[in-house]
C-alpha cells in the first residue's frame, strides 16, 4: 500500500503523528506534501479554531522548540504515544522523515501544478489529509483508492467546523468519522464511524478536541490496515432531510457547549453507576 500524507505545516503535530503512527504499524509514507510553516490560510484557520493566544503559543513552541523535546512541548499531549522517539518526541516532519526514510516536499498550494506533478510521481494508492487547502478534483482523483480524512463528529449529522462543539450543542453523540474526501464539505463515503466516550477527567473543549484528534489518528491507522487487507469498504453517506454545514462556533455558544460537556459527563457517570 503506497500512502502519501497531505499536511498543513512541517510542524503540524497532527501531520507528524499520522506519519509516525502509520510507520509504526508498517505503512511508512512514500512521501509527505506539506504547506509552508507560515501559510496564511492555515494560520487564519488556526486562529479561528483555537483563538489568537493558543495559535501564537503553538507557533512559538514549534518554531523555537529548543534542544529538548518532551511532553511539555506538545500542544496536544495525547499525541505523545504516536510521536514518541527515543528519549523525546518528534518535533517536526523532517525528523519523522529521517527516522522512517520518506521525502517531505513543501509547496505553496496543494492544488498547484507542482503539487499535482509530485503526487503523480509518487503514484499513491491512498492519501491521508491532515490539513491544508480545500482540495480540487484534480488532486482528489490522483490516489487510486482516494484521500482519507478524520472528521471529529458523526457524519452526516455534523459537517464542517467546530464539529465536537456543535455535536454537544445539537445533542448529537460525540464521534469520529473516517471518510473519503470528495468535492463537497465532509460529504464523501464513510469508511469508519465510531462514537467517542468522554473520560471523567476531560476538563475543557480543548481537552476534548485533543483526545478526539488522538483517537482519530488511531482510527486512521486501523482504516489503512483494513483497506490494505480488504477488510473495509466505504459506503455513501445517508441522505438527510435537513443538510446543514456548521462553521466556527462563537465564544458565547462555546460556553453553552462547555456546560453540555459537563452534563454529558455526569450522565455517563450515572449510567456506569446504574450498570
Amino acid at each position: 500500500m503506497r500512502v502519501v500524507i497531505l499536511c498543513s505545516s512541517p510542524y503540524s503535530e497532527t501531520g507528524c503523528a499520522v506519519a509516525s503512527r502509520l510507520a509504526q504499524v508498517g505503512y511508512a509514507a512514500v512521501g509527505v506534501l506539506t504547506l509552508p510553516s507560515w501559510d496564511r490560510s492555515t494560520l487564519m484557520r488556526k486562529v479561528g479554531q483555537w483563538g489568537l493566544r493558543d495559535s501564537l503559543h503553538y507557533a512559538v513552541a514549534k518554531l523555537a522548540p529548543g534542544k529538548a523535546t518532551n511532553r511539555k512541548r506538545l500542544l496536544n499531549p495525547y499525541l505523545e504515544k504516536a510521536l514518541r522517539h527515543g528519549d523525546g518526541v518528534f518535533p517536526g516532519l523532517r525528523e519523522v522523515s529521517r527516522a522512517y526514510g520518506f521525502p517531505v516536499v513543501t509547496c505553496g498550494d496543494q492544488n498547484s501544478p507542482r503539487a499535482v506533478a509530485q503526487l503523480e510521481r509518487w503514484s499513491p494508492d491512498l492519501a491521508i489529509f491532515t490539513g491544508g487547502n480545500i482540495l480540487r478534483d484534480e488532486v482528489l482523483k490522483i490516489p487510486r483508492l482516494g484521500i482519507l480524512n478524520s472528521h471529529l463528529a458523526l457524519l452526516p449529522e455534523i459537517r464542517g467546523m467546530s464539529s465536537p462543539e456543535w455535536s454537544l450543542l445539537c445533542g448529537v453523540p460525540l464521534g469520529i468519522t473516517i471518510h473519503f474526501m470528495d468535492s463537497g464539505i465532509d460529504t464523501g463515503p464513510i469508511l469508519l464511524r465510531r462514537e467517542f466516550a468522554i473520560g471523567d477527567d476531560c476538563d475543557s473543549l480543548t481537552d476534548l478536541r485533543n483526545r478526539m484528534i488522538a483517537e482519530g489518528i488511531e482510527l486512521i491507522a486501523e482504516a489503512v490496515t483494513g483497506l490494505d487487507r480488504g477488510m473495509f469498504s466505504a459506503v455513501p453517506q445517508a441522505e438527510r432531510e435537513t443538510d446543514r454545514q456548521f462553521f466556527v462556533m462563537h465564544e458565547r455558544l462555546k460556553a453553552v457547549a462547555t456546560s453540555r460537556l459537563k452534563k454529558v459527563q455526569l450522565n455517563s457517570a450515572a449510567s456506569r453507576c446504574d450498570g
